[in-house]
Protein backbone atom coordinates (compact mmCIF):
# COMPACT_ATOMS: atom_id res chain seq x y z
CA UNK A 1 0.00 0.00 0.00
CA UNK A 2 1.14 3.55 -0.63
CA UNK A 3 0.78 5.95 2.25
CA UNK A 4 -1.01 9.22 1.60
CA UNK A 5 -0.81 12.56 3.33
CA UNK A 6 -3.71 12.69 5.82
CA UNK A 7 -6.20 15.53 5.67
CA UNK A 8 -6.24 17.73 8.76
CA UNK A 9 -10.02 17.84 9.06
CA UNK A 10 -9.85 21.54 9.93
CA UNK A 11 -8.51 24.73 8.38
CA UNK A 12 -4.93 25.89 8.79
CA UNK A 13 -6.30 28.92 10.63
CA UNK A 14 -8.34 26.83 13.06
CA UNK A 15 -5.76 26.58 15.85
CA UNK A 16 -4.91 30.28 15.99
CA UNK A 17 -3.74 32.08 18.04
CA UNK A 18 -2.08 29.06 19.64
CA UNK A 19 -0.58 27.68 16.42
CA UNK A 20 -0.51 30.07 13.47
CA UNK A 21 -1.90 29.27 10.03
CA UNK A 22 1.38 29.72 8.14
CA UNK A 23 3.18 27.27 10.41
CA UNK A 24 0.34 24.76 10.04
CA UNK A 25 0.37 25.04 6.24
CA UNK A 26 4.13 24.63 5.91
CA UNK A 27 4.24 21.87 8.51
CA UNK A 28 1.50 19.87 6.81
CA UNK A 29 2.14 20.45 3.10
CA UNK A 30 5.94 20.53 3.18
CA UNK A 31 7.26 18.59 6.18
CA UNK A 32 4.61 15.90 6.60
CA UNK A 33 4.19 15.57 2.86
CA UNK A 34 7.94 15.12 2.52
CA UNK A 35 8.02 12.32 5.08
CA UNK A 36 5.11 10.61 3.34
CA UNK A 37 6.73 10.73 -0.09
CA UNK A 38 10.10 9.53 1.19
CA UNK A 39 8.52 6.72 3.23
CA UNK A 40 6.79 5.41 0.12
CA UNK A 41 10.07 5.53 -1.78
CA UNK A 42 11.90 3.72 1.03
CA UNK A 43 9.47 0.78 1.18
CA UNK A 44 8.60 0.47 -2.50
CA UNK A 45 9.32 -3.04 -3.76
CA UNK A 46 10.01 -4.41 -0.27
CA UNK A 47 8.01 -6.66 2.05
CA UNK A 48 7.18 -3.58 4.12
CA UNK A 49 5.04 -2.15 1.33
CA UNK A 50 2.05 -4.27 2.38
CA UNK A 51 2.31 -3.44 6.12
CA UNK A 52 0.54 -0.82 8.17
CA UNK A 53 2.67 1.99 9.54
CA UNK A 54 2.30 0.51 13.03
CA UNK A 55 3.58 -2.88 11.82
CA UNK A 56 6.49 -1.20 10.07
CA UNK A 57 7.54 0.73 13.17
CA UNK A 58 7.12 -2.12 15.66
CA UNK A 59 9.29 -4.43 13.55
CA UNK A 60 11.72 -1.76 12.45
CA UNK A 61 15.38 -2.38 11.74
CA UNK A 62 16.71 0.66 13.57
CA UNK A 63 19.67 0.80 11.19
CA UNK A 64 17.34 1.47 8.28
CA UNK A 65 17.51 5.23 8.58
CA UNK A 66 15.23 5.97 5.60
CA UNK A 67 12.32 3.99 7.05
CA UNK A 68 13.13 5.02 10.61
CA UNK A 69 13.16 8.75 9.90
CA UNK A 70 10.36 8.91 7.35
CA UNK A 71 8.14 6.22 8.87
CA UNK A 72 8.45 7.96 12.21
CA UNK A 73 7.79 11.32 10.61
CA UNK A 74 4.68 10.00 8.89
CA UNK A 75 3.20 8.36 12.01
CA UNK A 76 4.16 11.11 14.44
CA UNK A 77 2.60 13.90 12.42
CA UNK A 78 -0.56 11.93 11.71
CA UNK A 79 -1.07 11.50 15.45
CA UNK A 80 -0.23 15.17 16.05
CA UNK A 81 -2.95 16.39 13.66
CA UNK A 82 -5.52 13.89 14.93
CA UNK A 83 -5.17 14.90 18.56
CA UNK A 84 -5.62 18.62 17.96
CA UNK A 85 -8.95 20.17 17.09
CA UNK A 86 -10.48 23.65 17.33
CA UNK A 87 -13.95 22.32 18.18
CA UNK A 88 -15.44 19.80 20.60
CA UNK A 89 -12.16 19.24 22.43
CA UNK A 90 -13.77 17.62 25.43
CA UNK A 91 -11.79 17.34 28.62
CA UNK A 92 -9.51 14.84 30.28
CA UNK A 93 -11.99 12.53 32.00
CA UNK A 94 -13.12 8.96 32.58
CA UNK A 95 -10.74 6.02 32.59
CA UNK A 96 -7.93 8.08 31.08
CA UNK A 97 -8.17 10.64 33.86
CA UNK A 98 -8.09 7.79 36.39
CA UNK A 99 -4.94 6.44 34.74
CA UNK A 100 -3.34 9.90 34.72
CA UNK A 101 -4.16 10.41 38.40
CA UNK A 102 -2.74 6.98 39.23
CA UNK A 103 0.48 7.62 37.33
CA UNK A 104 1.12 11.27 38.17
CA UNK A 105 -1.11 12.15 41.12
CA UNK A 106 -3.22 14.75 39.30
CA UNK A 107 -3.93 16.28 35.91
CA UNK A 108 -1.78 19.28 36.82
CA UNK A 109 1.11 17.00 37.70
CA UNK A 110 0.71 15.25 34.34
CA UNK A 111 0.77 18.61 32.53
CA UNK A 112 3.98 19.50 34.38
CA UNK A 113 5.58 16.15 33.53
CA UNK A 114 4.59 16.26 29.87
CA UNK A 115 5.66 19.89 29.56
CA UNK A 116 9.04 19.13 31.11
CA UNK A 117 9.57 16.26 28.66
CA UNK A 118 8.82 18.62 25.77
CA UNK A 119 10.84 21.56 27.04
CA UNK A 120 13.95 19.58 27.99
CA UNK A 121 14.18 17.41 24.87
CA UNK A 122 17.53 18.57 23.49
CA UNK A 123 17.41 19.59 19.85
CA UNK A 124 14.60 18.12 17.77
CA UNK A 125 12.12 15.50 18.90
CA UNK A 126 8.79 14.70 20.49
CA UNK A 127 7.10 14.42 23.89
CA UNK A 128 4.67 11.54 24.37
CA UNK A 129 1.85 10.30 26.53
CA UNK A 130 1.83 6.54 26.08
CA UNK A 131 -0.64 3.88 27.15
CA UNK A 132 -0.06 0.23 27.99
CA UNK A 133 -2.47 -2.68 27.63
CA UNK A 134 -2.80 -2.90 31.42
CA UNK A 135 -4.27 0.62 31.46
CA UNK A 136 -1.23 2.39 32.84
CA UNK A 137 0.17 5.52 31.21
CA UNK A 138 3.53 7.25 31.20
CA UNK A 139 5.31 10.23 29.72
CA UNK A 140 8.57 10.19 27.81
CA UNK A 141 10.34 11.91 24.93
CA UNK A 142 12.30 10.76 21.92
CA UNK A 143 14.79 12.38 19.54
CA UNK A 144 14.26 13.30 15.92
CA UNK A 145 11.34 11.30 14.43
CA UNK A 146 11.68 8.30 16.75
CA UNK A 147 8.64 7.18 18.69
CA UNK A 148 7.78 4.57 21.33
CA UNK A 149 6.44 2.06 18.80
CA UNK A 150 10.03 1.52 17.65
CA UNK A 151 12.18 -1.10 19.39
CA UNK A 152 13.92 0.25 22.47
CA UNK A 153 12.61 3.82 22.17
CA UNK A 154 10.99 5.81 24.96
CA UNK A 155 8.10 4.49 27.00
CA UNK A 156 7.62 1.26 25.14
CA UNK A 157 3.86 1.74 25.10
CA UNK A 158 1.57 3.08 22.40
CA UNK A 159 1.56 6.85 21.86
CA UNK A 160 -1.86 8.43 22.33
CA UNK A 161 -0.68 12.06 22.44
CA UNK A 162 2.43 13.58 20.94
CA UNK A 163 3.89 17.07 20.78
CA UNK A 164 6.31 18.03 18.02
CA UNK A 165 9.17 20.12 19.39
CA UNK A 166 11.13 20.45 16.17
CA UNK A 167 11.70 24.15 15.54
CA UNK A 168 9.68 24.00 12.31
CA UNK A 169 6.61 23.32 14.48
CA UNK A 170 6.74 26.64 16.29
CA UNK A 171 9.56 28.98 15.24
CA UNK A 172 7.59 31.36 12.98
CA UNK A 173 5.32 32.32 15.87
CA UNK A 174 7.33 31.59 19.00
CA UNK A 175 10.95 31.91 17.82
CA UNK A 176 13.10 30.37 20.58
CA UNK A 177 10.31 30.42 23.19
CA UNK A 178 9.61 26.71 23.20
CA UNK A 179 8.01 26.82 26.69
CA UNK A 180 5.35 29.24 25.38
CA UNK A 181 4.58 26.89 22.50
CA UNK A 182 4.36 23.90 24.86
CA UNK A 183 1.93 25.79 27.11
CA UNK A 184 -0.18 26.81 24.08
CA UNK A 185 -0.49 23.18 22.96
CA UNK A 186 -2.73 22.38 25.93
CA UNK A 187 -5.31 24.81 24.52
CA UNK A 188 -5.81 22.75 21.34
CA UNK A 189 -5.68 19.12 22.51
CA UNK A 190 -8.71 17.10 21.48
CA UNK A 191 -9.19 14.96 24.58
CA UNK A 192 -12.09 13.11 22.96
CA UNK A 193 -9.70 11.63 20.40
CA UNK A 194 -6.97 10.93 22.97
CA UNK A 195 -9.45 9.10 25.18
CA UNK A 196 -10.69 6.97 22.27
CA UNK A 197 -7.10 6.00 21.49
CA UNK A 198 -6.57 5.08 25.13
CA UNK A 199 -9.73 2.95 25.20
CA UNK A 200 -8.69 1.12 22.01
CA UNK A 201 -5.41 0.08 23.63
CA UNK A 202 -6.77 -1.10 26.98
CA UNK A 203 -10.01 -2.73 25.78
Amino acid sequence: MAFTLPELGYAYTALEPHIDARTMEIHHTKHHNGYTTKLNAAIEGTALASNTIEEILKGLDMNNSAVRNNGGGFFNHRLFWETMNPDDRGRLSGALLDAVNSAFGSKDAFVDKFSAAAKTRFGSGWAWLCAHADGSVEVCSSPNQDNPLMPGVGCGGTPILGLDVWEHAYYLNYQNRRPDYVAAFFNVINWNVVEKKYEAIVS
